[in-house]
């Protein structure tokens, strides 16, 4: 045993470091307007909040359609092609954001040959400051649609990646790593970005970061194959990899894959499809919640300004670190306990279901000190990652790798549909709340709103489990698509 572990190898673990950067520049991308808007582009273009407001909103439907899209064409394309395309065009998309001054001062000026110094003197000449806000809030809108179209791509490709290189019991791991790349730019972003839009201008932050995706795709281009293909990785770590295949095949009513595409329509026949698509639906707008709506938190109870609210914020995506642990629980299970690989994922999920529940300390206990709902959401954040990198490999569990990037594009758009609803219900009753001053369960005002939320989702993990477990209530694998 020790002599085979020895003999086999570990490019694997390379794939998955880039899974890793990909998912950081993802996230990196994906914020640069929100940390530049309010100091830099605002001013520029006369835009007030509702504007912001818009573009993000578009922003996040772009992204929940293209979801169930980028899924069937990452399918479509197979791995290396589709992951190429979804990098290539939000790079695109994240470099476009900087010609928007350029393209905004041409379209009402008519000099469409002038550079980013030259685009912003324009503007200053131009009286018309409507105009100019609204000819640039559509140039960003269209440019935040390619960067989602480009985007929705990333995990469909990576979760596919992850199922052509690991085997199940080692997927929630290999995930569980790709994915903290989503805390590291979380992480990496504030530090990064404001200071290059100081240094050298709103422009370059865009262009800088968006950079990073063509480096990745060079990468990508001479590291990544098929793993029975690659000449890096041997036979010993061929066979570990595709060790469920020969146990797959000994299932009763085994039918080896073919190369037949899947349509929308066959995977939704499947209680395996639903039980992904309700789990996502639950869970996701749990994580974009706290996302954008804990900065808000903290100025609207705590009344800290944005630079005071910054440590706080960088220890609780620190905290969401201790996610990987999350990826390592269920090969505990496989390896330790004799558990299958599905069987050992939902007893996983169940634990990591349990910890969003002291979300609903958060407010209580908020009133001796600010760091203790922070420590909590903190918790909270890294439970749900370590729950998302489980149900993203329970669709490899399930489902024939041809159908992976379609599945978990469907449930994208259902986690994305989720997050629309939390996030816009969040909205419209902390509003509700500080204008009527309600008092609920001891709290008032919008502290009351918050502990409804909050409390909301504490619950929506061991919901989603529950349902899961009775749509697929043991290791069901899909033979017949």
């Amino acid at each position: 045993m020790n002599q085979t572990k020895k003999s086999t190898g570990k490019y694997r673990w390379s794939i998955c470091a880039l899974l890793f950067f990909a998912t950081t520049i993802n996230y990196l991308d994906r914020q640069v307007l929100s940390l530049t808007w309010t100091d830099f582009i605002a001013p520029e273009f006369h835009w007030n909040n509702n504007d912001y407001g818009n573009i993000t909103a578009l922003f996040s439907i772009f992204y929940a359609v293209s979801l169930l899209f980028a899924g069937k064409f990452v399918d479509f394309m197979d791995t290396k092609k589709g992951f190429l395309w979804a990098i290539g065009i939000w790079s695109v998309g994240a470099c476009l954001h900087a010609f928007a001054g350029i393209a905004t001062a041409g379209w009402i000026t008519g000099d469409w040959f002038v550079g980013f110094g030259g685009s912003k003197e324009a503007l200053k000449l131009v009286n018309d400051t409507g105009m100019v806000a609204s000819v640039s809030v559509t140039l960003f809108v269209f440019a935040r649609f390619v960067l989602a179209v480009g985007e929705a791509g990333n995990f469909p490709a990576a979760i596919k990646t992850t199922a052509e290189y690991f085997p199940k019991k080692d997927r929630a791991f290999a995930t569980s790593i790709f994915n903290a790349g989503a805390t590291v730019g979380a992480l990496a972003a504030p530090i990064t970005i404001p200071r290059i839009a100081e240094y050298f201008g709103w422009e370059m932050a865009f262009i800088l970061i968006g950079a990073l995706g063509f480096v990745w795709m060079g990468f990508w281009v001479f590291m990544y194959d098929k793993p029975e293909k690659h000449p890096k990785v041997n036979t010993s770590e061929l066979e570990y990899i595709q060790q469920d295949d020969v146990a797959d095949s000994k299932l009763e009513g085994y039918v080896p894959e073919t190369s037949t595409k899947v349509t929308f329509a066959d995977c939704l026949k499947y209680k395996q499809t639903w039980a992904f698509i309700f789990g996502k639906f639950m869970t996701d707008g749990v994580w974009w919640f706290f996302l954008f709506w804990t900065p808000a938190y903290l100025k609207s109870v705590y009344k800290m300004t944005a630079l005071q609210a910054e440590i706080p914020l960088f220890v609780l995506y620190a905290i969401t670190l201790l996610s990987i642990i999350g990826g390592w629980l269920p090969t505990y299970f496989v390896d330790k306990k004799g558990m299958n690989p599905y069987e050992g994922r939902m007893r996983a999920m169940l634990i990591f279901a349990f910890f969003p529940l002291l979300a609903l300390l958060a407010q209580p206990l908020g009133h001796y000190s600010y760091w203790l709902p922070i420590i909590i959401i903190g918790i909270a954040l890294a439970a749900h990652q370590s729950w998302s990198a489980n149900i993203f490999t329970t669709v490899g569990d399930m489902f024939p790798k041809k159908a992976i990037a379609t599945i978990v594009g469907i449930g994208g758009l259902a986690g994305g549909l989720g997050s629309t609803v939390i996030n816009k219900g969040s909205g419209v009753l902390f509003d509700y709340t500080k204008e009527t001053n309600m008092v609920f369960m001891g709290f008032k005002g919008i502290e009351a709103g918050y502990f409804i939320i909050f409390s909301i989702c504490s619950v929506c993990y061991l919901i989603g489990w529950a349902v899961m477990k009775t749509l697929v209530p043991k290791y069901s694998p899909i033979t017949d698509l």
